[in-house]
């Protein structure tokens, strides 16, 4: 198996987990709604693995930079 190496900054770290989460928020919705079964077993394998990179990538960005990595509010202070 073949792997890829990144250097990332905090920001594309941020991003990368940002993108992932939300990802997983929109399978996961496509997964309880839908009524067609062969989309949501299409769906839901792709999310078992979806949530094992978020988990790695996640594990790994808190470790290099801190748990606000995974924080997105946009909440104004």
């Amino acid at each position: 198996m073949k792997s890829l190496t990144l250097d990332l900054t905090r920001w594309e770290a941020h991003c990368i987990l940002e993108a992932l989460t939300e990802l997983d928020a929109k399978w996961a919705n496509i997964c309880q709604t839908s009524e067609d079964e062969d989309e949501v077993a299409d769906y839901g394998n792709d999310l078992i693995e979806l949530r094992l990179t978020l988990k790695s990538v996640k594990e790994r960005a808190i470790a290099a930079f801190g748990p606000g990595v995974a924080n997105f509010d946009r909440t104004p202070l």
